[in-house]
């Protein structure tokens, strides 16, 4: 088995040498490169191969967001997926970094286990990244108004929601909700596979990378609406 290549981006050197150790540690994955802001980032993207990208939102200089952007812009790393590291706070910048391209998000106080397995997760590019935590962000910062690229109608997807079918439709709005491929499947009495089939198809209909993206585009559409507790 290949071991997950992973990039470490944060300009905190003793965080970096702890998520190295334990990355390290386990037999199928490997730290590649560590960045200490993000244009030495998109670099390492660039010359180690890395599958999984490790990304400090807030950096000195180049700054998570911004090295997310351009990593999700190269189609020479159209195969490199990046977690966030963040505090969970209901940030615009987090929001935008899953549009940008973003597989998702994680908390620097995770526990070991939980860092393992996004970084698994990432990897395979199938699930999303803590979804209910994903889904809950996006849907508090939309209900207190707030607006994706001045676009809060979500007018630019409106045709390319309409190239979904009835099925694919409807797995978007579960996978907005947060719902694995084996959970949607259960709803709707169908196996995983034809889950995945309609996820991948709607993905490439709608220009997303992964579920992340395709969380976010649900609800900045319109076709899911935040709850208000």
């Amino acid at each position: 088995m290949t071991p997950i290549k992973v990039l470490l981006a944060d300009d905190q050197a003793l965080l970096r040498s702890a998520f190295r150790v334990l990355v390290d540690s386990e037999p199928d994955m490997r730290v590649v490169g560590e960045a200490a802001d993000g244009a030495q980032a998109v670099e390492l993207a660039r010359t180690t191969g890395a599958d999984v990208v490790l990304m400090d939102i807030r950096m000195p200089g180049t700054d998570g967001l911004t090295a997310t952007r351009t990593i999700s812009a190269d189609p020479g790393l159209a195969g490199v997926r990046i977690v966030m590291l963040t505090t969970f706070e209901v940030d615009e910048y987090v929001v935008q970094a899953l549009r940008a391209g973003a597989s998702g998000f994680l908390g620097k106080g995770a526990e070991p286990d939980e860092l393992l397995n996004a970084i698994r997760v990432a990897a395979a590019g199938e699930a999303l990244l803590s979804p209910v935590a994903t889904k809950g962000l996006i849907a508090t910062f939309l209900a207190q108004g707030g607006a994706l690229d001045g676009d809060p109608g979500g007018t630019r997807y409106a045709e390319l929601l309409d190239a979904l079918t009835v099925r694919e439709r409807e797995v978007l709005v579960l996978v907005a909700g947060g719902h694995s491929n084996d959970r949607i499947a259960e709803r709707l009495a169908v196996s995983p596979l034809t889950v995945k089939t309609h996820v991948n198809r709607a993905m490439a209909k709608l220009g997303a990378r992964d579920r992340a993206q395709l969380v976010v585009i649900a609800y900045e559409s319109g076709l899911v609406r935040p709850r208000v507790e």
